[in-house]
C-alpha cells in the first residue's frame, strides 16, 4: 500500500491510499463528525484530488445507518464506561484483576507523563526493542529519536501521556486521545522483556479510571481483531461494537470496485480458522527471518500495539 501527502478539502485534512484503485478518508475521521457528506463529497470531487473512493465512518455512539451510500459495517474494540469500580468488579475477571495487581507488586508505576525529550528517548527504546510485534514486522522498528519526536509531537493538544516505569526506566505508556465523546487509545505498548509485570494491564486499568473521572462514556481500542489480541481485549472488558462504514465511488474504476467490494481485504472473505491457520504461518516465517534480533516471543497484554495513528 501506498500513501499519499494528505490534503485538505473544506479546511479537513485527507489521506489518500491504495494502488490500482485510490481511497481518500479524512485523517481525523476518529475524531470528528461528517454530518453533511453530500456537500463534501461534491467539494471533493470538484477539487481533483486522485481518490477512486471516499470512504467514512460514523462515530460512536450512532450505530444505526444515516445514509443511504454503499456501506459495510466495521467493528472496532469498545469499553463501556460508567465508574471503574464497576469496571474492576463486574467487567473483568479474577485473572485480569490479578494481573493489574501483579503489575504494582513487581514494582510498575503508572503516572502522568510528559513529553520532553527523556520520555522520547524511552520510547524509541521501547519501539526499537524488537523488529516483530504481534506476530509481523513492527511499524516503528528502527526510527530514531528525532522521527519519534516528530511523529509523535503532533496530537498532543487532544492527548494525555500516561507512562508505566519500573524505577526510571519506561517500560510502557499509552497515548489517550479525547474524541468528544469518547476517548481512544492511539497508542499502548511495553517493552517484551518486561512482559512479566502485565503493564499493559495496569496501562488499560489507568485509561478506564480517567475515562470514569471525566465522565466519558466509551473507550475505544482500535478494531475488533482476531486472535490472542481479541480475546486480551475481551478479558479487560472491552466489547465488539460495529459501526457503519461508508463507500462512496467517485469515479468509473471507483463504482466498479464499490460494486465488487474490492475495497475489502481479500482475507477478510476466509473462514477464521483459515486466516488463523495463514498468520501462524506468517509468524513462523518472520521469526525465522529476524531470528537474530528477537527477544522471548510476544505476548498479547504486553505487546499489543494499537492500530491508530500508525
Amino acid at each position: 500500500m501506498t500513501t499519499s501527502t494528505p490534503r485538505a478539502v473544506d479546511g479537513k485534512a485527507l489521506e489518500i491510499d491504495g494502488r490500482l484503485v485510490k481511497t481518500a478518508r479524512l485523517e481525523d475521521e476518529a475524531f470528528e463528525d461528517l454530518d453533511q457528506p453530500e456537500a463534501f463529497i461534491e467539494q471533493l470531487q470538484r477539487s481533483g484530488v486522485a481518490a477512486d473512493i471516499f470512504t467514512f465512518c460514523q462515530r460512536l455512539p450512532y450505530q444505526t445507518p444515516r445514509f443511504a451510500y454503499p456501506m459495510d459495517l466495521e467493528s472496532i474494540a469498545v469499553l463501556p464506561v460508567t465508574t471503574y469500580e464497576h469496571w474492576w468488579t463486574t467487567q473483568i475477571n479474577n485473572k485480569t484483576r490479578n494481573l493489574v495487581v501483579k503489575a504494582r507488586k513487581k514494582g510498575v508505576v503508572l503516572k502522568q507523563a510528559v513529553f520532553d525529550d527523556e520520555f522520547v528517548k524511552g520510547v524509541t527504546a521501547i519501539f526499537n526493542e524488537t523488529p516483530i510485534r504481534q506476530e509481523r514486522p513492527f511499524l516503528h522498528y528502527g526510527k530514531t529519536f528525532e522521527t519519534v519526536k516528530a511523529q509523535f509531537a503532533r496530537y498532543l493538544f487532544r492527548e494525555d501521556i500516561v507512562g508505566a516505569y519500573l524505577g526510571d526506566e519506561l517500560i510502557g505508556f499509552i497515548m489517550l486521545a479525547n474524541a468528544g465523546r469518547f476517548a481512544t487509545l492511539t497508542q499502548i505498548i511495553s517493552m517484551q522483556r518486561h512482559r512479566d509485570k502485565s503493564p499493559n494491564n495496569a496501562l488499560i486499568a489507568k485509561a478506564v479510571e480517567l475515562c470514569a473521572e471525566r465522565r466519558i462514556p466509551h473507550l475505544v481500542y482500535a478494531l475488533w481483531p482476531r486472535g490472542t489480541l481479541r480475546e486480551f481485549k475481551r478479558h479487560n472488558g472491552f466489547e465488539e461494537v460495529k459501526l457503519p462504514r461508508y463507500y462512496v465511488p467517485l469515479t468509473a474504476a471507483g463504482r466498479l470496485a464499490v460494486r465488487l467490494r474490492l475495497y475489502r481485504n481479500p482475507v477478510e472473505y476466509l473462514p477464521e480458522p483459515t486466516i488463523m491457520y495463514l498468520r501462524g504461518l506468517r509468524s513462523q516465517f518472520y521469526a525465522y527471518r529476524y531470528r537474530g534480533s528477537l527477544t522471548a516471543g510476544p505476548s498479547p497484554e504486553r505487546s499489543a500495539v494499537t492500530e491508530v495513528n500508525g
